[in-house]
């Protein structure tokens, strides 16, 4: 297994963890994605740990809690192994006192994971919203708070638009308070949208990619193809109005090219789908997820070997879409790419 740095931090993660949201299995989004429970999180996570894989990503809301809890269990005995990641911010519960991220909210919501996780302190904390309510000069100095107690090592968010993280990030800097060192994100060959701002914010302010559903919320598994119905096992069938919208016509666009390659390569579509994420700038880990031992093998067999230039170009021309404004002006005109040159400029139509 690979390992790289976490953002500017001096962290070293894994290229690929792996994500508990199928751990505890409760209500109907949570159900859909998986029913683990703790002797079969046990044995994830020894696959897992044999194969490098380190972090483990979880979050307050995955089943009510219940994530937190089968992944605490899982991981008895061996904390001093695994970097747990953790996320809180979203809703609880429907009091006032249930959702974001103010200070009596962040200090329950630390005090809560860690009794859950059994542990007594979190390597990795994100916020996995931006609570426009609170202060970030409130957000900042609490997390900062928690550091300093211990109960944290790391901080980071999720989900933020670009002028929330760098409005953090500057507020961080002015007040002395630790910076975020991770941003939990929607990045995949269907849902390139984190290209055009946020990754131009990584590279210049340090801050690392821990990318979220990979696999396009389940649609690059495969199993779904130009004109036939979803598979009978499909999440999709209950929770496809839940995740990321994604047109259908790139989608099989992008299916097509993934095959292609699939059939010269002998590797599979979710592998070949997450060694393209695992070369992107500020890509720090890929979470992957699993209902099963077997669909974690597979993926973990999406490390130890790269895609040809050929083959990379193929899939960047097969997903790409137009920017939106004012980013396109820098992808088609000499003038403005001069001044605001791109890391991926050239890449996308």
């Amino acid at each position: 297994m690979e390992y790289r740095r976490l953002g500017a931090s001096g962290l070293m993660v894994p290229a690929l963890s792996f994500g508990a949201g199928t751990f505890g299995g409760q209500g109907r989004l949570f159900g859909s994605w998986g029913t683990t429970d703790a002797d079969q999180a046990r044995r994830l996570l020894d696959i897992c740990l044999e194969a490098g894989v380190t972090m483990f990503d979880t979050a307050d809301v995955y089943s009510g809690g219940a994530s937190e809890e089968v992944l605490g269990a899982a991981i008895k005995g061996r904390r001093d192994q695994v970097i747990l990641s953790t996320k809180a911010g979203l809703p609880m519960g429907d009091g006032p006192a249930d959702a974001g991220t103010s200070r009596s909210r962040l200090v329950k919501a630390v005090e809560d994971a860690l009794r859950r996780l059994g542990t007594d302190y979190i390597d990795l904390f994100q916020l996995h919203a931006f609570d426009a309510g609170t202060p970030v000069e409130e957000v900042l100095s609490t997390l900062d708070d928690l550091v300093r107690a211990g109960k944290l090592r790391y901080t980071g968010v999720s989900n933020f638009a670009g002028w929330q993280l760098m409005k953090s990030l500057d507020a961080a800097d002015r007040h002395g308070h630790p910076r975020y060192v991770a941003h939990q994100v929607y990045y995949s060959l269907v849902g390139r949208d984190y290209e055009w701002e946020l990754m131009p914010l990584a590279l210049d302010q340090g801050v690392g990619a821990v990318v979220w559903s990979p696999l396009g919320w389940g649609r690059l598994t495969g199993k779904i193809r130009r004109g036939q119905p979803l598979p009978a096992g499909s999440r999709l069938h209950n929770t496809a109005d839940d995740g990321p919208p994604v047109a259908e016509e790139l989608l099989f666009r992008v299916v097509d090219a993934l095959e292609e390659i699939a059939q010269e390569t002998g590797r599979t579509v979710p592998q070949i789908a997450l060694n393209w994420l695992l070369r992107r700038p500020t890509v720090s880990s890929v979470i992957i997820g699993a209902r099963d031992e077997a669909q974690l093998r597979q993926n973990l067999g999406a490390v130890g070997w790269s895609l040809t230039a050929d083959q990379v170009a193929r899939l960047d021309a097969a997903s790409a879409t137009t920017a939106p404004y004012p980013y396109y002006p820098y992808e088609r005109q000499e003038g403005f790419a001069r001044l605001n040159p791109h890391p991926l400029r050239g890449v996308r139509g």
